[in-house]
């Protein structure tokens, strides 16, 4: 299962990734896949891993409070990053060990975390100053081990196309050659993997889109004496105010909610139903007050300037739309299917493998089934 960042839904097209159009195009490929809500990095990895909505398995935001430890969890710090007691739901190399196949992980958010207390048999700890070649190599390496200490999963991560598209915005240059880069790298890991002659699958995910923000005319979370209680966490496309009382709440609220511009403000209890987010925080650790910026905007965050690429908006934008294309021998060969939600790829890799998922999900077998070869 690769990830590559940020790989928006129309990226094939857009900046003719000839590899990727030509695999998918002999196997299975969707419309377009929906992120999660908040459409950010973390959060929609760990739903690809676990089948479960952010506010289901925990990681709500990039950044966030969590009440009951009293403590933030922010990708940046590794402390965090590598513990797994912030990581709920069982992410599919878990399930995997604990049904005796082994997994390996270059790079999947928590893969780094002995989440349930189980790692997978071989994982790296994150960095991106290894080649491309030498993982693509490490992947080989893997696969041509003896059976019996084989991985049968493998998750794979690339960054590129998300770094570029945040620095330049969706319709760089710069967006376009890291696009050709992950293609042209795909190709190479699908051509070396072939020479070994096993029956690999390939699905190939992303997280999220890119859209354009303005950069010039920022949105600022107001300075008022009704925000000075409240814990916040800052991010460029969603803040999270986390108050001590209702009463704090209200004032806060009232305030945001008179001087909205560009952004909306939800308490947590109203956000949207579709999703599944504020009314479901199995762990508490949404804020009480969610601003959340419109389209093609940015909070600036403490004056700093905004990056001209931005994801993290709400959902049902066509803009934050990923991608879903598989092929190998368990799919069904030149396959189209429509856009459907990423909580549903966890129980098709789960069949693929022939493990039994032990704990609820949120995702539905049937959705992705009929893209399955008959007898798998």
């Amino acid at each position: 299962m690769i990830s590559i960042d940020g790989f928006r839904y129309d990226y094939a097209e857009k900046y003719n990734a000839a590899q990727l159009l030509q695999l998918s195009g002999a196997g299975v490929r969707a419309t377009a896949m929906q992120p999660s809500f908040p459409s950010l990095t973390f959060p929609n990895h760990y739903t690809l891993a676990t089948g479960l909505y952010p506010a289901h398995h925990g990681l709500v935001d990039n950044l966030f409070y969590d009440r009951k430890r009293d403590s933030v969890y922010k990708v940046g710090n590794r402390a965090a990053v590598e513990d797994g007691t912030w990581y709920n739901g069982q992410p599919l190399w878990v399930l995997a060990e604990k049904q005796q196949m082994i997994s390996a992980s270059y790079f999947w958010v928590g893969s780094e975390s002995a989440i349930q207390n189980v790692r997978p048999t071989y994982y790296f700890k994150y960095q991106e100053k290894t080649s491309i070649d030498k993982r693509i190599q490490q992947v080989v390496n893997w696969l041509q081990l003896p059976e019996e200490q084989r991985p049968h999963l493998i998750t794979f991560y690339f960054p590129e196309v998300d770094h570029m598209g945040h620095s330049y915005g969706p319709d760089a240059d710069s967006v376009r050659s890291a696009v050709q880069f992950v293609d042209n790298a795909i190709g190479k890991m699908v051509a070396a993997v072939n020479k070994l002659h096993l029956p690999v699958n390939y699905i190939v995910v992303s997280d999220h889109g890119m859209m354009q923000a303005d950069t010039v005319n920022t949105i600022h979370v107001p300075d008022a004496p009704e925000l000075q209680p409240l814990k916040i966490m800052p991010g460029n496309e969603k803040v999270m105010l986390y108050g001590k009382n209702e009463q704090e709440i209200k004032a806060a609220y009232d305030y945001l909610k008179k001087h909205e511009q560009h952004y909306t403000t939800y308490l947590k209890n109203e956000t949207p139903e579709r999703w599944h987010y504020g009314q479901e925080d199995v762990y508490n650790r949404i804020g009480d007050i969610i601003l959340l910026a419109e389209a093609n905007y940015a909070f600036s965050i403490n004056g700093k300037k905004v990056h001209p690429g931005h994801h993290g908006y709400d959902n049902n934008l066509t803009g934050m739309n990923a991608v879903f294309m598989a092929w190998g021998p368990a799919f069904k060969p030149h396959t189209r299917i429509a856009t459907f939600e990423n909580i549903h790829v966890y129980p098709l890799v789960a069949k693929i493998l022939g493990l039994d998922i032990t704990q609820p999900i949120d995702g539905h077998i049937e959705v992705l089934e009929p893209v399955l070869t008959t007898g798998d």
